[in-house]
């Protein structure tokens, strides 16, 4: 079964409240795929993100993301689900009386793990993958916008998810540090993991010729690629 999709959505209906938000969701996610899921503000994006990490209960359809039935998912397997997914946020939500390796080893503590020297070890792994190596001493405020969302891609990658669900995640950042952040998010896609990220930034979009999906009209409308949007 490890060729089966790290996402399968079929029939979904996504309501914010009492209110449809999106209508007859059908969606398939491969392992290693790169994914943009683009479209106005308000018309839907965060409630696929919120329903796929199981913050948004699925009432109607067919969801399956990293082996959950989200259909059938309770409150507390919940963070079960959330292990194999990593979220990456526009606004980082970072720890700010901490530092970046205290950020990261509260967020390992959380998801259960006690051994110090592979915690250590997990951060350090991170820290390097998104190019912070020897920023870990350093408290959010002390990091450029990029940095911090290098960090905030750092934590999503420490339990070593299936999934990434990057959710604007260079909205507050410059052009050229959105691009930066871009070729990290790509380069993890290229290691294996799925990456799913919502944005409404086109031109740096054309970068890379992958799926790109639309809501818009209550609908999820499958694209061309990228380059043609």
């Amino acid at each position: 079964m490890s060729d089966s999709p790290i996402i399968l959505l079929h029939g979904v209906r996504i309501f914010q409240r009492e209110n449809l938000v999106l209508n007859n969701v059908d969606l398939s996610v491969q392992k290693g795929e790169f994914l943009y899921l683009i479209g106005r503000t308000g018309s839907g994006k965060s409630s696929l993100m919120r329903t796929l990490y199981g913050d948004l209960p699925l009432k109607e359809g067919e969801g399956h993301v990293c082996g959950f039935d989200l259909s059938k998912l309770k409150r507390s397997q919940v963070p079960y689900l959330r292990r194999k997914i990593g979220i990456v946020f526009q606004d980082f939500q970072l720890l700010t009386d901490r530092t970046v390796k205290e950020n990261l080893l509260f967020v390992l503590k959380a998801t259960g793990w006690s051994d110090t020297k592979r915690m250590d070890e997990r951060v350090g792994q991170v820290l390097e993958k998104v190019g912070l190596a020897n920023k870990g001493y350093k408290m959010p405020h002390e990091l450029s916008g990029g940095e911090q969302q290098r960090v905030s891609i750092a934590r999503a990658l420490l339990n070593d998810p299936e999934l990434i669900l990057a959710d604007e995640p260079t909205g507050n950042l410059d052009p050229e540090t959105t691009g930066e952040i871009l070729d990290l998010l790509f380069d993890i896609s290229r290691s294996g993991r799925s990456v799913i990220m919502a944005t409404h930034d086109y031109t740096h979009m054309k970068k890379f010729n992958t799926r790109v999906v639309r809501c818009e009209n209550a609908q999820l409308l499958e694209l061309s690629a990228a380059g043609a949007v």
